[in-house]
């Protein structure tokens, strides 16, 4: 049995994604801190979702993520990568990272519950 985690999720993500939340907090800025369920799935859709639409440096998805541990953050996306969600490129003195079709079809299943 999993143990609920209590983290932050950006309010967008929560909302998406209600199944994994168990219990909403207090919103802080764009983030609701909640007690959820499945943290290691919740944490591959939080970096997933904020790459959807364009793509970020390594602070953006950072700081967008909500993944507030660094290392924990580093981990998520070292896996994402690793398992071709998401593709990084060099660009001047910045890392640019981009969701790829594979880390699509991975959100899509998610977001397409019950569908």
């Amino acid at each position: 049995m999993m143990r609920a985690r209590l983290t932050y999720v950006p309010v967008e993500v929560a909302d998406q994604f209600e199944d994994f939340i168990i219990k909403r907090d207090e919103q802080v800025l764009d983030a609701v801190k909640a007690r959820t369920r499945d943290y290691s799935t919740l944490s591959l859709l939080k970096l997933l979702y904020q790459l959807r639409g364009n793509s970020m440096t390594f602070s953006d998805l950072y700081s967008k993520s909500k993944i507030r541990m660094k290392k924990s953050f580093l981990n998520y996306l070292h896996l994402c990568v690793d398992y071709n969600f998401v593709k990084k490129e060099a660009v001047g003195s910045n890392m640019i990272y981009s969701i790829t079709d594979k880390g699509r079809l991975m959100l899509s299943l998610f977001m397409q519950k019950g569908n």
